[in-house]
C-alpha cells in the first residue's frame, strides 16, 4: 500500500522550488552522541519551514559502515543505526508534509559498500560466480594478473581497482569500499526499480541520484592513455562518465516515478562536459533536473556568470526542462571561502541565485553565511580522500561541520554530546538563535528573499531573462513583472541609471536599499526611490519594479 501523499497538489512544483539540502551526520543530533540523526532532523522541521523552502534532500542515511560518509549503501532499505529507524524515517516523511514540506532523498546507484549482500557473496563464491557478474570483476594484466585491467584512476586517487587474494580484480571509481555495479546485468535494474519504488511507497518526493553519470561505462573498458584524470572532471569525455546507454535506464526510471501521484521527480548528480550533454539527463522522459555544476564552478566575475546563466538556460530550453543553480554542497568548499571569504559577497551571490528562472539548490548552513571550516586537525579528517595519494583535496569535511543552532559556545546547540567534527570557537554570532530577528542577519536576508521569491510571480517562474545595459563588471537584468536585479561584482562603487520605481531587497545590511530586509512583513517590503543607484563595492543586489 502506497502511503497517503497529503500535500496539496502543484503542478510542476519542482520547475521552480527552492530545496534545502540536509547532511544527516551534521544537521541536529536528537540522542546526545554527537552525530546528527534522523530524530534531530525531525526536531528542526519547523526552522526549514520558516526559512521558506519547498523541499528537503536528504543526503544518505541507509545502513553503511561510513566508509564514505554512508554513500557506501550496505542495504538500501535499512536505517544505520546511528540515523535511527524506519520508522523515524517515515516520521520524518509524514511531519515534513505536515509542515508543506516535500522529502527527497538521496539514492546511490553507481555503486554499494563491500559489505553489500551481493558484493560479499561475490567474494565467497570466488570466480566464476554469478554474482561477480553484478559488478565488474576482471583478471588483471601482466604475466600473472599483477597489473590492474586498465589505467583508469580513482576518484579519491590511486588506481581505481582492488585485487583479491584469487586473483581477480574489481572496479570502483571511488573508493575501494565502494565497488561499482555492472549495469548490464538486468538483475542491477530490477533491483534498483524495486528500490525506487520502497521509498516511493513510503512517501518521498523524488530523488537525488548519486554520481548519476557514472552508472554505464563504455565497452570493454578501455584505456584512458594517460594519468591525471581527476583533473579532467566535468570537461573531458571520459569511458567511465557519461556514456549515452545511462539513458535506457533513466527512461525505466521515470515510468516508475510517473506511476505515483503527487509529482515525484528526481535530480541528476551529472558531470558532463557541456551543458548541453547535462540537458539530456532531463529529456521529457527522462529525470526531472539535473544540478547545473557549470554555475558553481563559475567565479565572481560578470561576464563569466552571464555566459554561464545563458548557456544553462539556453540548453534547458529544448528539453523544456527547468534550469538548476547552486553554489554549495558537502562535496565542494562552501561558496563564502570559495568566492573569496566575504559574507557581503556570499550574500549577493545568494540572492542573485534566487532571482535566476528555474529552481534553487541551498545547502544547510549557508542560510547562516557559514563559512568554510579550513583548519580542522589531521587527526580528526574522514574524508577517505583525505587519506589516498593523488585524491582530491581531501577537504569535503570543512563544509561538514555541524550546524549551530543556539548558544555561546560548542556545541551551539547541535546536540547534548560533543559532535563528530569539532566546531570554530568563533561561530556563536552565526547561530540560527542569534541571527533570527536581526534584519541585517544572513539568515533574515534568505528568509525575506525566498519570502518575495514565494510571493512575487516573476521570480523563479520562466526561462529567460532580459539583459540590461549596465556598466562593466555589473550585471543587470529583467525578470517578468517588471522585476530588474543588478549585481556588481568588482571592487568598487558603480554608480546606475535612476529608474524610479520600489526597491525591494539589497545583500548589503548596512545599505539604505537594504530597508526592506528589515521590515517585518511581505506587504512591507518595497520602499519608494528615484535617485541613482550606488551599488557599493561587490555586494549589493536590489530587485525594482
Amino acid at each position: 500500500m502506497t502511503a497517503q501523499h497529503n500535500l496539496t497538489p502543484a503542478t510542476d512544483w519542482w520547475r521552480d522550488a527552492v530545496i534545502y539540502q540536509v547532511y544527516p551526520r551534521s544537521f541536529a543530533d536528537g540522542n546526545g552522541d554527537g552525530m546528527g540523526d534522523l530524530a534531530g532532523i525531525r526536531s528542526r522541521l519547523p526552522h526549514l519551514r520558516s526559512l521558506g523552502v519547498d523541499a528537503v534532500w536528504l543526503s544518505p542515511f541507509y545502513a553503511s559502515p561510513q566508509a564514505d560518509g554512508g554513500y557506501d549503501v550496505a542495504d538500501y532499505r535499512a536505517i544505520d543505526p546511528m540515523f535511527g529507524t524506519l520508522s523515524d524515517a517515515e516520521a520524518v516523511i509524514r511531519e515534513a508534509h505536515d509542515l508543506g514540506l516535500r522529502i527527497i532523498v538521496d539514492i546511490v546507484p553507481n555503486h554499494c559498500s563491500d559489505r553489500h549482500e551481493w558484493f560479499r557473496r561475490a567474494l565467497a563464491e570466488g570466480p566464476g560466480s554469478v554474482l561477480r557478474e553484478r559488478f565488474h570483476f576482471r583478471k588483471g594484466r601482466g604475466q600473472n594478473g599483477e597489473a590492474p585491467p586498465n589505467d583508469w584512476e580513482s576518484i579519491f586517487g590511486g588506481p581505481a581497482w582492488t585485487r583479491l587474494a584469487d586473483g581477480e580484480w574489481y572496479l570502483h571509481l571511488f573508493a575501494p569500499e565502494q565497488p561499482d555495479f555492472n549495469w548490464e546485468h538486468p538483475a542491477v535494474q530490477d533491483e534498483f526499480r524495486s528500490i525506487l519504488r520502497f521509498w516511493l511507497d513510503l512517501g518521498v518526493d523524488g530523488f537525488r541520484v548519486d554520481v548519476a553519470h557514472g552508472l554505464v561505462k563504455a565497452a570493454g573498458l578501455p584505456d584512458m592513455g594517460h594519468g591525471e584524470q581527476l583533473t579532467l572532471l566535468g570537461n573531458q569525455v571520459l569511458p567511465f562518465f557519461d556514456q549515452d546507454g545511462v539513458h535506457d535506464i533513466y527512461r525505466t526510471w521515470r515510468a516508475v516515478l510517473d506511476e505515483y501521484p503527487g509529482e515525484r521527480i528526481a535530480v541528476a548528480e551529472a558531470w558532463a562536459p557541456t551543458t548541453a550533454r547535462t540537458a539530456l539527463y532531463v529529456r521529457p522522459d527522462e529525470l526531472h533536473q539535473a544540478f547545473n555544476f557549470h554555475y558553481l564552478n563559475t567565479g565572481w566575475d560578470a561576464d563569466s556568470l552571464r555566459a554561464v546563466i545563458d548557456e544553462s538556460l539556453e540548453a534547458m530550453r529544448p528539453v523544456d526542462a527547468p534550469a538548476t543553480w547552486v553554489l554549495s554542497n558537502h562535496d565542494v568548499v562552501r561558496h563564502r571561502t570559495r568566492l573569496g571569504g566575504s559574507l557581503d559577497r556570499a550574500r549577493a551571490a545568494a540572492l542573485l541565485m534566487l532571482a535566476l528562472p528555474g529552481s534553487a539548490y541551498l545547502y544547510q548552513g549557508e542560510e547562516l553565511g557559514l563559512p568554510e571550516v579550513t583548519d580542522l586537525p589531521d587527526d580528526v579528517r574522514q574524508d577517505p580522500s583525505f587519506f589516498r595519494a593523488n585524491g582530491q583535496d581531501g577537504l569535503r569535511d570543512g563544509c561538514r561541520v555541524p550546524l549551530p543552532w543556539g548558544e555561546a559556545a560548542p556545541p551551539y546547540g547541535f546536540g547534548d554530546g560533543t559532535p563528530w567534527l569539532p566546531q570554530p570557537a568563533d561561530w556563536a554570532p552565526l547561530t540560527v538563535q542569534a541571527q533570527t530577528g536581526d534584519p541585517d542577519s544572513t539568515l533574515e536576508l534568505y528568509r525575506t528573499a525566498l519570502d518575495l521569491r514565494r510571493t512575487h510571480p516573476g521570480l523563479g517562474a520562466g526561462d529567460a531573462v532580459e539583459w540590461l545595459d549596465a556598466p562593466a563588471g555589473v550585471l543587470a537584468f529583467r525578470r517578468p513583472g517588471g522585476l530588474i536585479c543588478t549585481v556588481n561584482t568588482t571592487e568598487a562603487a558603480v554608480t546606475l541609471p535612476a529608474r524610479p520605481g520600489r526597491v525591494l531587497l539589497s545583500s548589503l545590511p548596512s545599505s539604505p536599499l537594504a530597508a526592506a530586509s528589515r521590515l517585518p512583513s511581505s506587504s512591507s517590503h518595497v520602499v519608494n526611490t528615484e535617485s541613482d543607484r550606488m551599488v557599493a563595492a561587490d555586494t549589493t543586489i536590489w530587485w525594482e519594479e
